[in-house]
């Protein structure tokens, strides 16, 4: 589902005077990918490298690309213009349980609220299909701790192992219920 306001923001961006400019906000779309781009392979390989320097091999639950083109997994992208941004999915799991899965923004783009505004579109998505339980693991190295802290923010709480993990020194488990409207 692509952000309708996209091209309205880039218009009016573009009447600023340029010096104001550089202080606009990044706009972002967020698109269902189909995994065909080299931008989302590049990501998601740079993804798969930085997890296997932070845990051990048989602690890693990233997914691959191969892995994410199942028909139970949907993957969205974040976009400015023709620059990735950020990627995340949901895998589910059940008719009424969901995960999270190969949340990663560009390092270049940390900190400009990509994590933010993808986890808030795959929980409003989640709720549109009717899931009351949404969960992810992620590891424990001080490297997660932002992402810990923004599932903490969206009311994710620590939990036990779920699905086919196992809960060790380098990983940990969070879930959220979902509230149904």
């Amino acid at each position: 589902m692509a952000v309708s306001q996209s091209n309205y923001a880039h218009k009016l961006v573009s009447t600023l005077h340029p010096e104001i400019v550089e202080f606009a906000v990044t706009v972002m779309e967020i698109r269902v990918d189909d995994l065909s781009g080299p931008e989302i392979a590049g990501l998601l390989e740079g993804h798969l490298d930085h997890m296997a320097t932070l845990s051990p091999p048989d602690t890693v639950y990233a997914l691959d690309l191969d892995a994410l083109r199942v028909p139970e997994v949907t993957v969205w992208t974040v976009w400015d213009g023709g620059e990735l941004l950020g990627c995340g999915a949901l895998k589910e799991l059940d008719p009424q349980f969901a995960e999270i899965k190969s949340m990663r923004t560009a390092p270049e783009h940390r900190g400009k609220g990509v994590a933010e505004r993808l986890v808030r579109h795959i929980l409003d998505v989640a709720r549109q299909r009717g899931y009351r339980r949404i969960s992810l693991e992620t590891g424990t190295h001080a490297d997660f701790q932002p992402a810990r802290r923004l599932y903490k923010r969206f009311g994710f709480d620590y939990c036990g192992a779920f699905a086919d993990y196992s809960i060790t020194p380098h990983n940990v488990c969070m879930t959220l219920e979902l509230a149904q409207d």
